[in-house]
C-alpha cells in the first residue's frame, strides 16, 4: 500500500462546470473575433470635423463587415468539423442534431478539461489471486484490462456493500478497482479491506465541494467519478476499458466478457430502473436506433450509469472529457463530452434481450446506537472488539448516556448487560 497526492493539471481552471454547461464556446469565438478586429485601424472613431449623422454611416460600415466575418468563420467551422468534433467543442453534432433538437439548451456545452486535486489512500498493482473463475491467473494476461470506478460514501451500508461488490469481481480476470471515497480523510479499515481482497486497486478520496451539498437533489457521485477519470488521465491510460460501477449493483459475470469487446462505447439495458423497470437502448437490425427510459428529460442519451462502457483509446481522442456537476444528467453529458454518435454504440447483451447488471438499491438507515458502559468494552468477552470493528465500519456505535440500555438474552430471558458482564 501506498499513498500519494497527485496535484492538478496546468492550465489551472476553476471547477465550476455547471456555471460553463450555459456558456456555448462558439459565443466565445465570436466575442475574441469582435474584440480583436474593433481595435484594427479600419474601425477607428470618426475624424471630429466629419458629422455625426455620417459617422454613424461609418460605424455601421465598419460593423457589418465584421458580423458577417463572425458568421462565416461559425458556419465554416460547423461545415468543416467532423460530427465527434463538433460535439466535444459544443457546436452541436450533425444530422442526429437536427433530428433530436436542442434538448433544452443542452447541445452547447463548454466542457473544460478536468483539473482534479486528487489523494490517493492505497493502491496496489499486483494480483495476488491464484484463479479467476475457471482458469489460473497467467492464461488472462493478454486480456485488455477494466477499470471499474466504484464512487462510494461514508454510511452505515458501505463497508458491507463493499464487500459484497468485492466478491463478485474477485472472479473477474484483468480489472483494477478504482474505489473513489465521498470525504476529506482516508479510511484506515477501507484500505486494509480493499488489500485484503488481493486484487489490484486504487483507493482515492474525492469529496463533493460543499457548495454542491445542501442542493436539492445533490450531485451524488460526480465527484468521485471526477476523480477517477483524472486518475486515468494521470497515467496517460490508452489501452483498457472503462466501467462506473456502483457499490449497491448487482453484476452477472458475463457482463464483463461483453464490456471487455468495447471498442468505442457500449450498451446495454440496466434492470430496475424507475417506472418501467428498466433502461436501455431499442436495437434494429444490429444497430441502437433509439432508448427506453421512463425519464427522458430532453436527454440526448437517456441511459443509466451502469448501462454503458467506454473504450480509453477511443476517450483519448476528447481533451473536453467531462461529467459537470448537473444531478440527472451525468451520464447524458458525459457521453456527449467524448463525442458519442448513435452509429458509434455497439450494443451488447444479445443485442439488448438479457440483463446484465441491476440497479439493487440498498435503503440506508441511521447509524445503530448501542448503550453501554465502557468498562464493559474490555476482554472480558467478544462485545468490546465486535463493536469497535463496527464502529470502524460505520455501522454502529456505542453510547453511555443516549437511548435504552443495552440487554442480553438468556434462555429467553431479557437481562442488563451488567448481569452478564460483570
Amino acid at each position: 500500500m501506498s499513498s500519494a497526492h497527485y496535484q492538478a493539471l496546468e492550465p489551472q481552471t476553476s471547477d465550476e462546470d455547471n456555471e460553463d454547461i450555459e456558456r456555448p464556446l462558439h459565443q466565445n469565438h465570436l466575442r475574441s473575433s469582435y474584440t480583436s478586429s474593433s481595435s484594427s485601424s479600419a474601425c477607428n472613431a470618426p475624424h471630429p470635423m466629419v458629422r455625426k449623422a455620417s459617422g454613424g454611416v461609418a460605424r455601421r460600415r465598419c460593423i457589418l463587415p465584421l458580423v458577417g466575418v463572425a458568421l462565416f468563420f461559425v458556419a465554416f467551422c460547423y461545415l468543416t468539423l467532423s460530427g465527434d468534433t463538433r460535439i466535444a467543442l459544443g457546436l452541436g453534432g450533425g444530422s442526429e442534431d437536427s433530428e433530436e433538437g436542442s434538448h433544452h439548451g443542452l447541445d452547447s456545452i463548454n466542457f473544460r478539461p478536468l483539473n482534479e486535486s486528487l489523494h490517493i489512500c492505497s493502491e496496489s498493482y499486483e494480483d495476488r489471486r491464484q484463479f479467476m473463475q475457471d482458469k489460473p491467473r497467467s492464461e488472462y494476461g493478454q486480456l485488455p484490462i477494466i477499470y471499474f470506478v466504484t464512487p462510494t460514501y461514508p454510511r452505515r451500508e458501505q463497508i458491507p456493500e463493499l464487500t459484497r461488490l468485492a466478491h463478485t469481481l474477485l472472479h473477474v480476470p484483468r480489472l483494477h478497482w478504482l474505489v473513489a471515497d465521498d470525504q476529506e480523510k482516508c479510511n484506515g479499515y477501507m484500505d486494509t479491506l480493499l488489500n485484503r481482497f488481493g486484487m489490484p486497486y486504487t483507493h482515492m478520496v474525492s469529496p463533493m465541494p460543499s457548495k454542491f451539498r445542501n442542493e436539492k437533489p445533490a450531485p451524488r457521485g460526480v465527484a468521485n467519478r471526477r476523480a477517477a477519470l483524472q486518475w486515468l488521465r494521470q497515467h496517460n491510460l490508452t489501452n483498457g476499458v472503462l466501467y462506473f460501477g456502483d457499490d449497491d449493483n448487482t453484476y452477472d459475470l458475463r457482463l464483463f466478457s461483453e464490456i471487455r469487446k468495447t471498442q468505442r462505447v457500449s450498451m446495454f439495458p440496466v434492470g430496475l430502473i424507475a417506472d418501467y423497470g428498466v433502461s436501455g437502448p431499442v436495437v434494429r437490425k444490429g444497430k441502437v436506433v433509439a432508448f427506453l427510459d421512463s425519464w427522458v428529460a430532453g436527454r440526448r442519451w437517456p441511459v443509466d450509469m451502469a448501462g454503458f462502457a467506454v473504450n480509453l483509446e477511443y476517450m483519448a481522442q476528447y481533451p473536453y472529457v467531462n461529467m459537470p456537476y448537473k444531478p440527472g444528467y451525468e451520464e447524458d453529458l458525459f457521453l456527449r463530452s467524448i463525442g458519442l454518435q448513435m452509429s458509434l454504440i455497439e450494443p451488447r447483451g444479445n443485442n439488448c434481450t438479457e440483463i446484465l447488471v441491476w440497479h439493487t438499491q440498498t435503503k440506508s438507515k441511521k447509524l445503530g446506537m448501542v448503550r453501554l458502559e465502557s468498562k464493559y468494552l474490555d476482554d472480558r468477552s467478544n462485545l468490546g472488539a465486535l463493536l469497535l470493528n463496527l464502529k470502524l465500519m460505520g455501522v454502529a456505535s456505542t453510547t453511555e448516556n443516549e437511548g435504552r440500555n443495552a440487554l442480553i438474552s438468556k434462555n429467553g430471558k431479557e437481562k442488563p448487560h451488567s448481569a452478564i458482564l460483570s
